[in-house]
């Protein structure tokens, strides 16, 4: 034999095995990998439970080394105690068997064959607890003997987290749900979600009280059947749909009895989160009894208006019908005082003259104070001179103080702008009320009137005026009731000096009414003194009109002008004409708006002067009329002046905004139309003739006309008798209307009172009011043709 080695082939039987062993090293190399991840635990024990095997993932797990648990404890021993209790009382319930609350809780599904993964807390070797999901499995040999067990667990920490979020996030939408339902279920309106196709998706508590269905019964039907007009309904979603709101929309619910309520809708789209229109939301609100409320407040206010009317007109009435005889009387009362009397006589015409004055100053105040209340007292706003108006006061009230032996002081401060703009007219009311008051309470000494700015004031224009006097003042007690109407301050001072009270009361409004304040101070025996304050603007240079154009020598020079003016009154036209006769002006008549549309289209005019009221074609359309055409041509807006003998609170913004440049009022002064003309007119090139003083001459043109304006009211009255008899009011209302604006002009203030008068009755088909105007108005021209 040799000594040499000699390589031997492996036989078939060698390969194999070498196969075999290599793929049990392979599937050990494998188990060991899975039961050394760290991604789970895994743990092994024997068939009583005693831990065998104890991996990696276990370790990092738990923070137990594998040494320190491996034939030590088993997995009940760092589980839950409480979950091992309440696990083993659910298996003997669930399995009908008895389980101990230990290792065979754990196990005592796997072992009778049955798949088994339950949640439970592990507790670190630290003490810390974590969920973990756990996955039991019997070990068996091959006789099928149970020889132990294992353990695969996943920390479930995380999932835990997100299961716990989920569940507060569930809790918090379950709240916000149930929050959002309770303020949908408590809100007093009926709410309604309606789908883009009108469809109802959800109702509150109020909306099946509304309509007698029930929310199942609601929700999927059409929006539109609820209400009694399903048209106005759905053009109600529809307007929603396109303008994304609707706001007091009103509709008429119909319940199923029947039942019918008047709600008012206010509706708007919403979105989710996505901006996608998901349909309308729309709260009803029942209005039922807010409208049968309104219906009375509006009869109410109705009826209060009506009263307030009856009231002015009954002043304006009595004021008429009292005035004018006491004109008379005063008249012959001062043509008395200047004949030879003896002095008994003279005695009792003073008393006589003295008590028609009182008389006239209570209806003035009467009818001021009834203005006032009414709001039907409006203000000016012109340019005066302060140092000249209270010379006027003064000079009114002077003849008084010196009958009396007063002292009559007047002082304007250092630092007062003498040139104001502000309502003169009521300011010297206020003043000879004050000032008139002070005198009549004062038997002896002085009386001082005093100007001076106003430092509280918010304005250095603020001016305080105060009233001083010497006389008998006002117990403490009475001075909060002095500024009351038909208010003195006792019983004994009315008898002693007369009176009504009013004066205080009718100072206090139009001071009021001026943006200020009034207050008094007294003393008994010592005197009194009355003070207001109110603001005004100073009237600068640049605010001024230059001179008028007549009386003011070789005015200045006038342009020449071509003039419409549009007038249905034969008087009317007659004051115009011989206003501006004297001027460089041509005028042309229009009868009619209609008219004069006609023959502006065909003239070339400077300037309209445009009646508001007319037959045919009232001043107002006839000026939109003109400025449509004007635009139309593309011409320039010629200046149209509005004439009216309304002056309404609101009269003036209407005629603006129907086109007009500027608003006069009739009766209208020559000064005032001339001014006008003048500020706003385009002259056409011409010549410029000079005028001498213009205004006698029209008075005395004016005059010889007088005799013929009175026969044209007399024939007045014949017309408005034949159309009172066929109860044709519409002429009433014109005629007194035109003798409204024409008898101031002609110097009878008188005519146009009455004028005014006959408008409203005739304006309201009162047929005895109004026969009760004509007849006055006959009894007066009964007493004036007599002078001409």
């Amino acid at each position: 034999s040799s000594n040499s080695e000699t390589e031997i082939p492996p036989t078939p039987d060698h390969a194999a095995r070498g196969q075999t062993e290599e793929s049990i090293v392979k599937a050990g190399a494998l188990q060991s990998a899975i039961f050394n991840s760290a991604n789970f635990s895994s743990i092994a024990t024997d068939a009583k439970g005693v831990i065998q095997i104890f991996n990696v993932g276990a370790e990092r797990m738990l923070g137990y080394a594998a040494a320190e648990m491996i034939n030590t404890i088993t997995p009940a021993d760092i589980s839950d105690p409480q979950e091992l209790i309440s696990r083993a009382r659910a298996l003997s319930s669930e399995l009908a068997t008895p389980i101990e609350p230990g290792f065979e809780a754990l196990v005592f599904k796997a072992s009778r064959g049955i798949e088994d993964i339950y949640e439970l807390t592990y507790i670190r070797k630290d003490g810390t607890r974590f969920p973990a999901v756990v996955s039991v499995t019997a070990l068996r040999d091959a006789a099928g003997v149970i020889i132990g067990y294992l353990l695969i667990g996943t920390d479930n920490t995380a999932r835990k987290l997100v299961e716990e979020e989920q569940k507060k996030s569930d809790q918090r939408l379950r709240d916000q749900q149930f929050y959002t339902r309770s303020l949908i279920e408590s809100n007093i309106d009926a709410l309604m979600a309606i789908d883009p196709k009108g469809i109802i998706t959800d109702v509150n508590k109020q909306a099946e009280a509304l309509t007698g269905c029930t929310r199942d019964e609601l929700i999927g039907a059409p929006f539109k059947d609820c209400f009694t007009d399903p048209v106005r309904a759905e053009a109600g979603i529809n307007r929603v749909l396109s303008e994304t709101s609707v706001t007091d929309y009103e509709l008429t619910a119909r319940a199923r009895d029947g039942k019918q309520t008047v709600v008012s809708y206010n509706a708007t789209t919403y979105y989710d989160r996505n901006r996608t229109l998901q349909g309308v939301f729309a709260a009803a609100r029942d209005i039922t009894e807010s409208k049968r409320v309104e219906g009375e407040l509006q009869r109410a206010r109705s009826d209060a208006e009506s009263a307030s009317r009856t009231k002015s007109d009954f002043l304006a009435s009595m004021s008429h019908e009292i005035r004018t005889p006491m004109n008379a009387i005063m008249g012959i009362a001062d043509l008395l005082a200047k004949t030879q009397l003896t002095p008994e006589q003279d005695k009792y015409v003073q008393i006589f003259r003295r008590s028609g004055d009182n008389l006239l100053n209570l209806i003035n105040d009467i009818l001021d104070l009834s203005k006032v209340e009414a709001s039907q007292l409006d203000l000016e706003q012109i340019g005066f001179s302060l140092k000249d108006h209270l010379e006027k006061v003064i000079e009114m009230v002077a003849p008084r103080a010196h009958e009396k032996g007063l002292t009559l002081v007047c002082a304007i401060a250092p630092g007062v702008s003498n040139d104001l703009v502000g309502d003169p007219t009521r300011l010297r009311q206020v003043l000879l009320n004050l000032l008139g008051n002070a005198i009549k309470f004062t038997p002896s000494g002085t009386v001082t009137l005093n100007v001076e700015p106003n430092g509280d004031g918010p304005g250095p224009t603020f001016l305080r005026f105060t009233v001083a006097d010497t006389g008998i003042g006002i117990p403490e007690e009475k001075l909060g009731r002095v500024f009351e109407r038909f208010t003195q301050a006792d019983s004994s001072t009315t008898r002693r000096f007369g009176g009504s009270g009013l004066g205080l009361t009718i100072s206090r409004r139009l001071v009021e009414l001026m943006g200020g304040g009034i207050w008094v101070e007294s003393v008994v025996d010592k005197g009194s003194v009355f003070g207001f304050s109110v603001p005004f603007e100073v009237w600068s240079e640049t605010d001024r009109p230059a001179a008028l154009p007549v009386g003011v020598g070789a005015e200045t020079q006038l342009p020449a002008l071509r003039i419409l003016l549009a007038e249905d009154s034969p008087d009317n036209c007659t004051i115009a004409l011989a206003y501006l006769e004297d001027t460089p002006y041509r005028v042309d008549v229009a009868e009619n708006g209609a008219i004069a549309c006609q023959m502006f289209k065909t003239g070339q005019y400077d300037l309209v002067l445009m009646d508001r009221q007319m037959p045919a074609m009232d001043g107002l359309t006839a000026t939109r009329t003109i400025r449509a055409w004007e635009k139309s041509q593309d011409r320039p807006a010629i200046p149209i002046i509005a004439l009216t003998a309304s002056a309404l609170k609101g009269d003036r913004e209407t005629c603006l905004a129907a086109g007009c440049t500027a608003y006069l009022t009739k009766p209208i002064k020559q000064e005032v139309l001339l001014r006008a003309i003048r500020d706003f007119s385009t002259p056409s090139p011409g010549p410029s003739p000079l005028l001498d003083d213009a205004t006698a001459r029209t008075r005395r043109r004016l005059a010889e006309r007088t005799p013929a304006y009175l026969r044209n009211c007399r024939q007045n009255v014949i017309d408005m008798d034949s159309a009172l008899d066929r109860s044709d009011f519409e002429a009433v209302t014109i005629i007194g209307h035109n003798l409204r604006g024409s008898g101031g002009g002609f110097g009878f203030q008188a005519i146009t009172d009455i004028g005014a008068g006959l408008e409203a009755a005739a304006g309201k088909s009162d047929r005895a009011a109004s026969r009760k105007w004509v007849v006055e108005l006959s009894r007066y021209l009964d007493r004036t043709e007599t002078v001409f």
